[in-house]
This record gives structure tokens, C-alpha cells and sequence, in this order.
């Protein structure tokens, strides 16, 4: 039976494709316009269906991942919501290791798709017994035919994004991007994207969004390691206390830090603004913008990338108690 184009046959064909929308309110005073590639649009609301996919087919075709299997992943929770449609589809069980600094919608949520959560402190190291790293290795030391994905060092995560998402941006803006700036956490969607688009035209610009509490900035700008730089943060997806192989230093041009505070208000702002109800990071990828603001032109043009939908974090940054208890309102 041949499928009208928008029947699929399974949900993780609709994986994808997603809309760019022009923003308005938020950038009324840019000199430049400014795109959102909103991959809340994909099955499981974030970017991270991509690569959760590719890494399971890459693992397939490896025979690394048999019929049967087990997946293993440490997730700040929209990787582990990819990873759950692609096991209910394939039939993979499915455990996920998550830090305590996690929203309790991301958790819920992975239960409720059939995954086993393991919840993990945040404020250890990553070599710590203890922390998500090492729970998710010990997981799959003690599962048989089990496939830890490994999404900071398992190189199908920017494959996926070099494969979908660059393509989709330099289609969907005719080749007139000048700008492209999102969240780090992983590297996967900076790297792949940004390395597509160079190839493309090596003068567009790949901005990185990052975190007080991360390493990424200065050691892109340094080459050391502080490890002075690293402490507890609020902000979800956003930044990294280790240096994973999927950021790809050389294809971006600079980062830019964003404090807690100041994403999670962005995030509100862009729904009362724009209509776009988005995850933490988002708000940070926004605000990070506004911050490099003197450095656009009337001839460029932006596209940020929304990583992930607001509903993860109804309890969080979209909850006023929550909010007032960190001083911000």
C-alpha cells in the first residue's frame, strides 16, 4: 500500500522536517531577522528524536543492538524520550539514569513510555560511583545484550544532526543564514549542524550557548580544563562539567554564557511574546542572542534552534512558587 504523504508508518518516520518560524516581539529592536528552527514539533517535543534514532539504527546496523536488547542511557530526560519511541517501536526495554536537578515531568514521563529511571545525584563527580555516568556503566556491566548509547562520546549523534537538521536549515533559509546559534550540552547539535553549514558557506557562524557552572566557554577560548569553573547549575541541557567528543571546538566560532536567572526568564518571555511555549534552554539560547545583539548586521540573517516544549518544566520555570523561591520574580 502506497501512504499519502502524511500518513506515516510508525511514529519515528515523523521524526523531523520541522517548521522555522520568524520572530517578532523578542527581536523588534534586531537589526537583522530572526529565525526559530522549533523542534518541539518533532514526536517527542525535543531535537534530541534525531540522534536518539540514529544512534539505535547505527547500533542495529553494527550488531551492537540485537532483537531483544536492552537500552541503556544517561539522559537529562529529552534523549531518554527519543530513545522511548524508538524502543516501543523496535521492542527494546529501556533504562535511563537522570540527575535529581531533572524536572519530575521528565521522569514521570519516561516511566509512563515504559522506561526503568534511575535517579541520580547531581553535585558528584562524574567519575563518582554515584553519579548518572556510572550508574548508566554499571547498568549495562550488569544487563546482557545491552547497548549503552553514550550520547556525549557516540559520534551518531551529530551524524544525525550533519544528515537532517543542517540540510533542513540551509533549505528552509535558501542559503541566507548567516548566524546560527543554539544550545550546548552534548555538542551532537552545534557540531553536525554546524559543520554542514560551513560546508555550505564557511563565513556563517556558529554561536554556542552556555552555562555558569560549565567548562565549554573557557576551555573553547583557553584549551584548559578549569576545573574551577565547574559548579551546581539550574539550567537543563545547557553546558557540561566534562568535555564530551561530540562538540566540535573547531566548527564553532564562540560561546556565550547565560545565567539561570536570566534564561528561565527569556522562556517566559517567549511565550507571552511569540507564542512558543519552550524548554530551559530555549529561554537561554534566546537570551544569549539578545546578549550578542551588537555583533549582527541589517544583511544577516539568524536562526536559533528551540531544542525542546515547555511542558517538561510546567513545575519548574513556568511554576511562579518555584520561580519566587529563586529569587526571581
Amino acid at each position: 500500500m502506497s501512504l499519502h504523504k502524511n500518513v506515516h508508518p510508525n511514529v519515528l518516520s515523523t521524526i523531523g522536517q520541522t517548521p522555522m518560524i520568524q520572530l517578532h516581539r523578542m527581536v523588534e529592536d534586531f537589526p537583522c531577522p530572526v529565525f526559530a528552527k522549533v523542534e518541539y514539533f518533532n514526536p517527542g517535543h525535543s531535537v534530541k528524536d534525531r540522534m536518539a534514532l540514529r544512534m539505535i539504527e547505527d547500533a542495529e546496523a553494527s550488531g551492537q543492538l540485537k532483537p531483544g536488547g536492552t537500552v541503556i542511557e544517561c539522559t537529562s530526560g529529552n534523549t531518554g524520550m527519543g530513545l522511548a519511541l524508538a524502543c516501543a517501536v523496535k521492542g527494546y526495554k529501556l533504562i535511563c539514569t537522570m540527575s535529581d536537578k531533572q524536572s519530575k515531568e521528565k521522569i514521570d514521563i519516561l516511566k509512563a513510555m515504559g522506561a526503568e529511571v534511575h535517579v541520580c545525584p547531581t553535585n558528584v563527580e562524574a567519575d563518582h560511583p554515584d553519579s548518572y555516568y556510572s550508574v548508566a556503566k554499571r547498568c549495562q556491566e550488569e544487563n546482557e545484550n545491552s547497548f549503552w548509547c553514550n550520547q556525549y562520546d557516540n559520534l551518531s549523534n551529530q551524524e544525525a544532526h550533519y544528515a537532517s537538521t543542517g540540510p533542513e536549515i540551509w533549505e528552509q533559509t535558501e542559503g541566507r543564514i548567516t548566524h546560527f546559534v543554539v544550545g550546548v550540552g552534548t555538542g551532537g547539535t552545534i557540531s553536525g549542524t554546524g559543520k554542514y553549514l560551513k560546508e555550505q558557506n564557511p563565513n556563517v557562524k556558529i554561536w554556542g550557548i552556555d552555562s555558569y557552572g560549565s567548562v565549554l566557554k573557557k576551555y573553547h577560548e583557553t584549551g584548559e580544563f578549569d576545573e574551577n569553573e565547574i559548579y551546581p547549575y539550574l539550567t537543563e541541557g545547557v553546558g557540561e562539567d566534562i568535555l564530551p567528543a561530540n562538540v566540535n571546538f573547531e566548527v564553532i566560532d564562540r560561546f556565550e554564557k547565560v545565567s539561570d536567572r536570566d534564561g528561565a526568564l527569556a522562556a517566559r518571555e517567549m511565550a507571552r511574546k511569540e507564542g512558543l511555549f519552550l524548554g530551559y534552554s530555549c529561554g537561554s539560547t534566546i537570551q544569549g542572542l539578545r546578549q550578542l545583539k551588537s555583533e549582527l548586521g541589517p544583511n544577516d540573517l539568524v536562526v536559533c534552534l528551540f531544542h525542546d516544549h515547555g511542558s517538561r518544566y510546567v513545575g519548574k520555570i513556568y511554576n511562579d512558587d518555584w520561580m519566587r523561591g529563586n529569587g526571581w520574580l
